[in-house]
């Protein structure tokens, strides 16, 4: 069975004169793969987390929050559609009701084993297909973020920088992070290019770190129509069931510090 951490490293920000950062990082099959993930923890602050929907059980849930606990990393919820067997990164006709309420369910899970833990519930990032749906639909956007602050009062929401999630949030006060990401194509109206289209996936560390220092730096990415994209960095993705998924997060970071950059929380 396929599981997910998403493991965030900071926020970018101001600091002692120095940008922050932050680099999210998914890492597949917790629970066959934990030397993997006890390799990649040290480096990062923050961590999302399936929620059992599109991947995860509670015995993976309850031993990640522990991983968690014992790297001394924040944890997140990653809500996504129910469907295991499609990984949640297929498109389902889904109510703004029925997302609240599901995402409001898997948030509700992950929160028991951090209340049994004693950690806090840092933040929330919809995944996959529902975070792209949601990207694009207010309504479907303005639901999730209600889920959020009724399930995790004071948590943060990921979100897909300048989409209709960030939108939402905004308009209720719900504390948001913009996030872009180092591993995926954009398209030029600021959405990331379909998973199977030509483009769609960085492969290339050293295109990914240019792209990541992109961003960081002047707030652009290009799009794959060779236009530039404004865009708002507080936090960069790269996706764990990439082959060089690990390479890419502890090149990233080192190039980050390289250039000046800090790793906090956000």
């Amino acid at each position: 069975m396929k599981t997910i951490l998403l493991i965030g490293l900071g926020r970018f920000g101001r600091h002692v004169a120095m940008k922050l950062h932050e680099l999210n990082h998914q890492v597949m099959a917790v629970d066959q793969d934990e030397e993997k993930v006890n390799r990649i923890l040290p480096y990062v602050t923050s961590a999302n987390i399936a929620c059992g929907f599109h991947a995860g059980d509670p015995s993976v849930m309850q031993k990640s929050v522990l991983l968690c606990k014992k790297y001394g990393v924040q944890v997140g919820a990653h809500p996504g559609l129910p469907d295991l067997q499609g990984f949640g990164r297929r498109r389902m006709a889904i109510s703004p009701a029925e997302a609240e309420a599901d995402v409001m369910y898997q948030i509700g899970a992950l929160k028991a084993f951090c209340d049994a833990a004693g950690v806090p519930l840092h933040h929330v990032k919809p995944h996959g297909a529902l975070y792209n749906m949601a990207a694009r639909d207010p309504v479907l956007a303005a639901a999730i973020c209600r889920a959020v602050q009724a399930a995790a009062p004071g948590a943060v929401l990921l979100a897909l920088s300048g989409s209709e999630m960030v939108k939402a949030a905004n308009a209720i006060g719900l504390p948001v992070a913009s996030e872009v990401f180092a591993d995926r194509g954009y398209q030029a109206d600021g959405s990331l290019v379909p998973r199977g289209a030509p483009g769609a996936m960085i492969e290339d560390e050293d295109t990914a770190i240019a792209r990541v220092l992109q961003m960081a730096a002047q707030g652009t990415v290009q799009a794959n129509d060779g236009s530039t994209v404004t865009l708002q960095a507080d936090s960069v993705c790269v996706h764990g069931d990439g082959p060089k998924a690990l390479a890419f997060v502890q090149k990233i970071s080192a190039a980050l510090l390289a250039a000046g950059t800090a790793v906090a929380a956000f």
